[in-house]
């Protein structure tokens, strides 16, 4: 699907749709509890009339094959578990699409609940690191027909001491602390380096703790307080996503005249994407919160520097509002980027060029020389769902039309953005 925005303002208020981040990792801990679990859900892809993000539909799809039901509500989820105690004859198929939360989260676990699985994946999700994840199972009687996917595994995960790296994906440690209250045996996980974006680690816990599984640190290694297992809360909200809506809130800050509050963000989440305002604020935004909701607004903008190392998925977008500004910003600590569904220092880079921006890179960092305007053009969105949030919102800095050629990339983790955008009265239309 290719879509041409109009150049133009955006004005009006929005629903922030529910954390991803929240939903993975509350499907899962409710896909495993002793009773059912209803997680209330917020925003457009969650209003009963549209599909959701095809990483929550990965993560459904998945779990349902383990034996859960998910029955999708307006406003709400409802998850009946699995029988964790079931004998499985044969392996489970475990399609993860191309989500890396799914398949790096349910990995471990199906190892634990079922022995056997056998898994595949598209896009780019066979080529993203998981050989450290594997190495730490199968160093504890997991083994793999293969180093990438499609693979099948077999073997139980006995229990003892985890060791993983912590500065490749934060994902490799949630899936083995989800795994944790499923083991037979006791277990712990000592990371070997710093860890990475560990606000991931802080939405893990906390969801977790919600369902009476209680995480603590202790010598340097993460484990249960008590060998206990998933207790149903009965009902849990799922926050807003700061994740997505940092498209909406970076584009209220790009050019005076669009004012956009969103609503359903908590200030004191978890999510670590929550600094988009700090960072927004360092390049010159005005931010107010109400009843009304959040907003940006636009200001006197100059270029800054921002550690990316922690919020990784914020690039595009910060990078656009770099491109509003006046001068240099470097963006640095990134190269895990290259790691995500595009490599996002190459398409970030080249989003920018394609509009009419300078910007250049390096193994690690992208520089982008801000002169307050972009002119426009054809945007590839290589098949990543932030290029294509980001490329929809510079149209609001551009003096040409913006085409984004694969638009439907963004249903990875935003299917109605597009329905959102212009009912924000922005201007774009699919050709």
């Amino acid at each position: 699907m290719d879509i041409k925005i109009n150049p133009g303002t955006l004005k009006g208020s929005l629903e922030a749709i529910s954390s991803k981040s929240e939903l993975h990792r509350m499907l899962i801990c409710a896909a495993f509890a002793d009773r059912a679990t209803e997680i209330l859900a917020s925003g457009s892809a969650y209003d009963g009339n549209h599909a959701l993000p095809n990483d929550i539909l990965a993560t459904i799809s998945c779990l349902t094959v383990l034996g859960a039901h998910c029955e999708v509500l307006p406003g709400r989820i409802i998850v009946i578990p699995a029988d964790t105690h079931k004998q499985w004859e044969q392996a489970p198929l475990l399609d993860c699409r191309e989500s890396g939360s799914t398949f790096r989260f349910l990995l471990p676990i199906a190892a634990a609940v079922c022995g056997k699985a056998f898994f595949r994946g598209s896009g780019r999700l066979p080529e993203r690191p998981i050989a450290e994840l594997s190495e730490a199972l199968k160093a504890h009687g997991v083994s793999f027909s293969s180093d990438r996917l499609p693979f099948s595994i077999s073997g139980h995960p006995s229990g003892g001491v985890y060791e993983i790296p912590g500065n490749i994906s934060s994902q490799y440690l949630t899936g083995l602390l989800l795994m944790l209250p499923l083991l037979r045996e006791q277990a712990q996980i000592h990371l070997t380096t710093t860890l990475a974006s560990s606000g991931y680690i802080d939405i893990t816990t906390q969801v977790m703790s919600a369902f009476g599984v209680h995480v603590y640190q202790k010598d340097g290694a993460w484990q249960l307080k008590e060998q206990t297992a998933y207790q149903s809360p009965v009902q849990i909200p799922a926050g807003g996503d700061w994740s997505n809506t940092a498209a909406f809130l970076t584009a209220s800050m790009l050019r005076e005249g669009n004012e956009i509050r969103c609503r359903s963000l908590l200030l004191n989440s978890a999510q670590g994407d929550r600094n988009l305002l700090r960072f927004l604020e360092d390049f010159g935004a005005g931010i107010s919160a109400g009843p009304d909701g959040l907003r940006t607004a636009a200001g006197i903008l100059h270029g800054t520097s921002v550690d990316i190392d922690a919020t990784p998925d914020l690039l595009p977008y910060l990078a656009i509002a770099a491109c509003a500004a006046q001068g240099k910003s470097v963006f640095y600590n990134a190269a895990r980027l290259r790691l995500k569904e595009s490599d996002r220092i190459d398409s970030t880079a080249a989003m920018i060029r394609n509009l009419g921006g300078e910007v250049e890179t390096e193994s690690d960092k992208v520089i982008v020389f801000g002169h307050g305007r972009l002119s426009g053009g054809t945007v590839d969105a290589m098949n990543d769902h932030r290029i294509v949030m980001s490329a929809a919102i510079a149209a609001s800095i551009c003096e040409e039309p913006v085409v984004i050629r694969g638009a439907e990339a963004v249903n990875k983790s935003y299917p109605t953005f597009f329905e959102d955008f212009a009912a924000l009265k922005g201007d774009c239309h699919v050709l």
